[in-house]
């Protein structure tokens, strides 16, 4: 009976303790594409990274910079920026945080076979000052140094050695390693599991150097792909927040009233690449040579996708036709440039003839299933509207994580992408996708194979230009570059509302990261 009697109060504290836990599940349509946090610059893996990874600096609620594993920068010189990392920090297997790991991580993201480069741009060497400070050697006075390393994540040295992860993963060879599997950060949350196509689970990091307003002590996310399915997750009461709400589905939970809404635009424009470098063109019936290196050609191709037609007829209304290759709210973009030209169906073929094709030619089209918001359709969409002109585009649909295998091997002559500008200036997007393709950050995510000496230029002036209007100004003279030579064919930016059930209260963010420190449930 005493030890009966001894047990009541710890039963009590348990069963308090599991009526104030909150759990939270959060649904999407596409899956991770891997854990390891230098290996894919992709959107939803960055989300669910930013849980469990922290950077020298991170993601303010109004989008600028703030302190997070460093405390404080000072600029030694235009060229030096000491940082001062916080003490007392500990990775989730109990080890500590020391300037060690970050010089680590640096050598770690700058590995070529990643796609995260283009975060650690202008960084010559990272130099340990002592556990506490490190260095940064610049190439030249950058700019975007802050906002960049936001998302440089820092990993353990001594557990990444251990577990013969000191290599950053090979996606596109299907390589696995240990931490595409399993993750060790200093975030708000420990990684529990993740079973691929099914759910990542997530649990609170109570040793978190930060403090915290949010009561969710459990997350769980859930990629569904099919949008009727997600749809009734969250109606039925099985998931508390879709974050990528199908356009269809908008207004009538608007009008009906049952689950919260946040509108709002996403920073992120989805666009059509072509492969520009190539002889020849990868499975296409043109052989010797390749149509898309032809400006007339890639012309024709603009002038013949109907962006109205696809904004009211598959996006509801929600997404903004595109003539630029960045976003509202992003540094550089202006409404006066972004002005999508009108389907010109006659000036289309006329340019295809005068280019050599006046019969027109066949290629591939490869598009994700499950990544971007009705990414299917609107290629179906486009399929149809090339064809006016001659063009046959052979649709290849597959979900992402087989989509972007595919077209880093190279083997996608014509393939979607959506582009999120993290960083809030056009140039991370330019560099990433725009220069000439290199070994490092330059061109890291170039898989068309664009190269343009003037764009090239351009971006290496941005990268390394102080003055803002003059910088300003040269971001403007380079989106017209690569608006004007129709390097790609920008289709809509992406406008994202959230759906949750009345009890979730967060913040929109218009860079798609749902953050659970930002959420409280009721």
């Amino acid at each position: 009976m005493k030890s009966v009697l001894r047990l009541l109060p710890l039963l009590a504290a348990l069963a308090l303790g599991a009526a104030t836990a909150a759990p939270l599940r959060w649904a999407a349509q596409n899956d991770i594409l891997t854990l390891d946090p230098h290996a894919q610059d992709h959107n939803t893996s960055n989300t669910i990274g930013t849980h469990i990874y922290e950077g020298l600096t991170r993601l303010s609620r109004d989008y600028r910079p703030e302190p997070s594993l460093a405390t404080k920068w000072t600029y030694v010189s235009q060229t030096q920026v000491r940082f001062d990392l916080r003490k007392g920090v500990k990775f989730h297997d109990g080890t500590p945080f020391t300037a060690d790991d970050v010089v680590f991580s640096f050598g770690r993201i700058t590995q070529p076979q990643g796609t995260k480069q283009t975060y650690v741009s202008g960084i010559k060497e990272v130099k340990k000052i002592d556990d506490h400070t490190v260095d940064l050697i610049l190439e030249a006075p950058t700019p975007m140094l802050l906002q960049n390393i936001i998302s440089f994540p820092i990993m353990s040295k001594s557990w990444s050695e251990k577990n013969k992860t000191t290599s950053t993963q090979d996606y596109k060879a299907k390589e696995e390693n240990y931490a595409s599997r399993n993750a060790n950060g200093t975030g708000p949350y420990k990684l529990v599991s993740w079973t691929p196509d099914q759910a990542v689970k997530m649990t609170i990091n109570k040793d978190w150097w930060d403090k915290t307003t949010s009561n969710v002590t459990e997350l769980t996310y859930l990629p569904i792909k099919s949008a009727p399915t997600r749809v009734a997750a969250l109606l039925s009461g099985d998931v508390d927040i879709v974050t990528d709400l199908p356009p269809q589905d908008f207004f009538k939970l608007k009008e009906d009233g049952k689950v919260k809404l946040l509108e709002g635009a996403e920073i992120r424009t989805i666009f059509l690449v072509m492969d520009e470098g190539s002889d020849e063109l990868r499975e296409s019936s043109v052989k010797g040579r390749n149509p898309f290196k032809d400006r007339k050609v890639r012309e024709a191709m603009n002038l013949a996708l109907d962006r109205e037609a696809i904004k009211r007829s598959i996006m509801r209304g929600l997404s903004v036709p595109a003539a630029l290759m960045v976003p509202p709210g992003v540094n550089g973009y202006d409404a006066a440039l972004d002005k999508p030209v009108k389907p010109d169906l006659d000036k289309a073929r006329k340019l295809l003839a005068e280019a050599g094709y006046p019969q027109g030619f066949e290629v591939p089209l490869h598009c994700p299933n499950n990544r971007y918001v009705n990414d299917e359709q609107v290629c179906q969409a486009a399929v149809s509207m090339f064809a006016k002109i001659g063009v046959k585009a052979r649709l290849i649909a597959a979900p992402f994580s087989t989509h972007s295998q595919t077209f880093q091997r190279g083997e996608s002559p014509f393939y979607m992408l959506g582009w999120g500008v993290s960083t809030y200036d056009a140039l991370y997007a330019m560099q990433a996708w725009g220069h000439t393709r290199t070994t490092g950050a330059d061109g890291n995510f170039n898989f068309g194979k664009v190269s343009d000496a003037t764009l090239d230029g351009l971006i290496q002036q941005i990268k390394f230009e102080p003055d803002v209007p003059k910088r300003n100004a040269l971001i403007r003279e380079a989106l017209l570059r690569i608006r004007d030579e129709s390097l790609f064919i920008p289709i809509h930016h992406q406008i994202r509302p959230w759906a949750m059930k009345p009890n979730v209260d967060t913040i929109h963010r218009s860079n798609d990261y749902f953050e659970a420190r930002y959420t409280t449930l009721k």
